[in-house]
Order: C-alpha cells, then sequence, then structure tokens
C-alpha cells in the first residue's frame, strides 16, 4: 500500500468502524474499547470525557497509530489507516497528527527552538523554511528570545506553550491532545487554550482532546463521553 504523507485535508475527517481493544495478561482479560462506530468531522473540535481509567488515552493512542485495535478499523479520510506497517503509521503521524500530551515529553537536552523544529527535522524539512516558522511560533505562544533556553528553565505552563508549538510545526490536518491543560492553573490552562484556538482557526485542523475539564469540554463543537467501552455523545 502505497501511503501520501502530503497534506490532504480529506484526512482531517476520522472514521472509526468496529473499533475494539482489549488487553490480556495472563489468564486476567480486560475489555477497554467495545464495537466503538464514530465520525470525527473535519475541523471540528470534540472533547472526550470518562473516568480515569476509561480508556480515553488508550482510543488517543490508537488514532495516533502507537497502538493498534484487537478489531475494527481507522480511517483517516479514505485511508485505513489501522492496516499500515509500523513503519507507514509512524510516517503518517509524523507528518498530519499533532500530538500533546499532559507531561508535555519535551527532549531535556534541547533548546526550545530544537524541541520545536524536531518534527520539520525528522521530515527532512528545509532549514531555512523551519527556523523562521519556529521562530514565529515560539513568539506566538510568548516565548520570543528565549529560543536558546532548555526546558528545565521554565515553568510548567511555558513548557506545555513549547509542547503545543511543536505539535503545529508541521501544520497537521489532526490534532490529538491528552489533558493538555491537566497540570496547569486556570489561568496558565485558559491561555493555552487560547493559542491553541487561534492556531486552529488557521488551519482549519480537528482537533480531539481528552479532558476532565467541564469548562474547556463547553468549548468543544461536540462532547463525548467514553464508558463502559463505547462512546456517547452527551452535554459537556
Amino acid at each position: 500500500m502505497v501511503v501520501h504523507t502530503l497534506k490532504n485535508s480529506n484526512h482531517a475527517s476520522i472514521r472509526l468502524e468496529g473499533l475494539s481493544k482489549s488487553y490480556q495478561r495472563g489468564e486476567i482479560f480486560r475489555s477497554v474499547l467495545d464495537g466503538i462506530n464514530f465520525h470525527f468531522h473535519a475541523g471540528e473540535f470534540v472533547a472526550i470525557r470518562g473516568r480515569s481509567g476509561s480508556g480515553k488515552t488508550t482510543l488517543l493512542n490508537l488514532l495516533a497509530g502507537i497502538d493498534l485495535p484487537t478489531r475494527g478499523k481507522i480511517y483517516y479520510g479514505d485511508l485505513p489507516f489501522s492496516d499500515l506497517s509500523r513503519e507507514q503509521r509512524t510516517l503518517y503521524r509524523r507528518d498530519n497528527i499533532g500530538f500533546i500530551f499532559q507531561f508535555f515529553n519535551l527532549i531535556p537536552t534541547l533548546t526550545l527552538l530544537e524541541n520545536v523544529l524536531l518534527p520539520a527535522e525528522l521530515s527532512k524539512v528545509d532549514p531555512g523554511v523551519a527556523q523562521p516558522r519556529g521562530r514565529e511560533l515560539l513568539r506566538l505562544v510568548g516565548l520570543a528570545g528565549r529560543e536558546t533556553d532548555t526546558p528545565d528553565q521554565l515553568s510548567g505552563g511555558e513548557q506545555q506553550r513549547v509542547a503545543l508549538a511543536r505539535a503545529v510545526m508541521l501544520k497537521p490536518t489532526v490534532i490529538l491532545a491528552d489533558e493538555p491543560t491537566g497540570n496547569l492553573d486556570r489561568k496558565t490552562g485558559d491561555q493555552v487554550m487560547q493559542l491553541l484556538g487561534d492556531l486552529r482557526a488557521d488551519t482549519q485542523t480537528t482537533l480531539i482532546m481528552v479532558t476532565h475539564s467541564h469548562t474547556l469540554a463547553e468549548q468543544a463543537d461536540r462532547v463525548l463521553f467514553l464508558e463502559n467501552g463505547v462512546l456517547t455523545p452527551g452535554k459537556s
């Protein structure tokens, strides 16, 4: 199968067909996701809520191709993403999906600019194009002039802003966010969400966010609850 890693706006639409995930350790069997059928529309912001351990992070890992479903399919546009090889999924994720983690996952030995530029370096983007964009993103997240700082010189909120800049470096068609404001105070969390909204508006990126926050969920176009392995629509 040939995988096209160039941007395709159609790939901002995601379809789940009978998506299931289960784990087995010894004689213990646990079903986490159970036959989910769902369609995420291109350009929308969907918040996913649910109790701890309900499978929200598992779902994001499947959507990112970090893990594979036990049964069922994931489609990005018409591309059967879950059928791709590990290498193909990695290449597709690199060029099309931005992932924002709760715990930032910045590389401590790299400068802020180097962290932001990492996706571009892996994608072999011309440094003459990548560097100006990386600097502009740091400016947009309020960290202009600190390009040579390292993550240990930043507060938690500042580190999350760097992680946000890194996630949108390659203008992904889809952003997956796992509790991106979970370790931030209310004011800093609001700033991160405002920045994310502004950056989304430029490219009509699809945003799928796992959050426990009622306030963040209220900002979404749709709110879903993950319970007993199934996604169900609901009010924020």
